[in-house]
């Protein structure tokens, strides 16, 4: 579905967040013209409360939206997505549902025959907001956004998911399932990801949190002027 059916200002967007701290950095940066036309939801940690939350919510209110968002904080791929970047997704991928085998590797749900694993982000929505952000210099790059319920945390499995995905942007825990949400009851959906740390070792002292916090807010008043 394209964004394009849901012009003008006679719908709102529906901006779903894992925590209050992400929730909290896009209210507090959203212009005051724009807050009556955004609703932001906690949804929670991961693509199965991520889903959840996001589709309880809609089947109340579906009809007052025409664009749905999962926004918030993430990991990024070298060389793309440098901390305090953002990512946009073009593709929402759940990077871990599928099977480990002896022989062949990593094998997704879609090659087992079982269901899909990859869902498209509203191309119109997406390439409106990633010109703003550039015209706005705030460093940003279009890619594919992983979806895992374990963050990655070593060199091996960064690796390997280069390897099958080599377009990966980001890393985060709820896109996948918000997209899942969003399809269901026929939205357009999106993901921005401010970025956090490097996907790669675990290293706790290199994050930057805030620094990511405060980008998501950048890239929320851009946003809000545009959508």
């Amino acid at each position: 579905m394209e964004a394009s059916r849901y012009t003008g200002a006679s719908y709102r967007i529906l901006i779903a967040t894992a925590v209050q701290a992400e929730r909290n950095a896009i209210l507090q940066a959203l212009p005051y013209h724009a807050r009556e036309r955004y609703e932001v939801i906690i949804v929670g940690v991961g693509p199965a409360s991520a889903a959840a939350e996001t589709a309880a919510h809609l089947a109340l209110h579906s009809d007052e939206y025409g664009l749905v968002i999962s926004a918030g904080i993430g990991g990024g791929f070298a060389p793309h997505a440098p901390i305090g970047s953002i990512v946009l997704a073009d593709q929402m991928i759940a990077a871990d549902l599928g099977s480990e085998t002896p022989d062949q590797g990593f094998i997704t749900v879609d090659e087992l025959g079982f269901g899909h694993s990859t869902l498209q982000s509203d191309r119109s929505s997406t390439q409106t907001v990633a010109a703003a952000l550039q015209a706005a210099t705030i460093p940003v790059h279009v890619g594919s956004v992983l979806t895992v319920s374990t963050t990655t945390g070593s060199a091996e499995t960064t690796t390997a998911l280069l390897q099958r995905i080599p377009n990966a942007a980001a890393e985060g825990m709820e896109g996948f399932g918000v997209a899942v949400a969003a399809n269901l009851f026929d939205l357009p959906v999106m993901e921005l990801r401010a970025i956090s740390n490097t996907v790669g070792p675990r290293d706790r002292d290199s994050w930057r949190i805030p620094d990511a916090l405060k980008s998501l807010g950048q890239a929320t008043r851009i946003l809000a002027e545009v959508l």
